[in-house]
This record gives structure tokens, sequence and C-alpha cells, in this order.
């Protein structure tokens, strides 16, 4: 089955922010942008089985269900994209450092 990647106007928004944060870390335009284009790919790809992903450890506050796709250069994951699957409809809900404080329905 083949999902919609649905990805909201704050998110990415969310998504510019990491990546802006990259860039003042890695000191170089170049690695920001594959960064980005990784994690944009990465998001895409749960157009394909977004059920490989764990359920993200702030689910349990939520009246549904909420998985995380971890992404990082290498194998050093730094990021997460929250989202919930709607039927054949995946909504990305958040990005988010991983050192970063969880999710609340508050946030949304």
């Amino acid at each position: 089955m083949k999902y919609d990647v649905v990805v909201p106007r704050h998110v990415r928004d969310e998504l510019e922010a990491a990546s802006e944060w990259y860039r003042l870390r890695s000191l170089s335009e170049d690695v920001a942008n594959r960064w980005l284009h990784g994690f944009q790919e990465a998001i895409a790809s749960l157009a394909r089985d977004p059920d490989r992903c764990s359920i993200a450890r702030e689910s349990l506050q939520f009246a549904f269900e909420i998985r995380e796709l971890l992404y990082g250069s290498g194998r050093r994951k730094t990021h997460r994209a929250l989202f919930r699957i709607v039927a054949n409809r995946v909504e990305v809900m958040a990005i988010r450092h991983v050192a970063q404080r969880d999710l609340t329905p508050d946030d949304l």
C-alpha cells in the first residue's frame, strides 16, 4: 500500500530551522543542504511502509499512536520526524532534535 505523506507548513519550517542549526554546527552550506535533502527523502520514504518506524516515546500522551523516523548524518541520529498514520495518509506532526523535549498535545 502506498501512503500520501502530508508535511504541513509548520513542520517544513521546523525542518528548515534544523537545517540552519546543522549549517551553523558544520560551518558548511553544502553539508547542511545534503543533510536537509537527505531528511526530506527519508520523510518521503514514509510513503512506503511507515509501520517500519518505531512508536515514539511520547505516544502514550496522545489519543492516537505516534511513530518516529530517526535521521542524522552517518550512524549518529540527531533528529526525529514524529508522525501518525491515518488510513492511507502519513501526517508528519513535528521535527525534533533527539535531545529536545518530547512533543506534547499542547504543541499541536
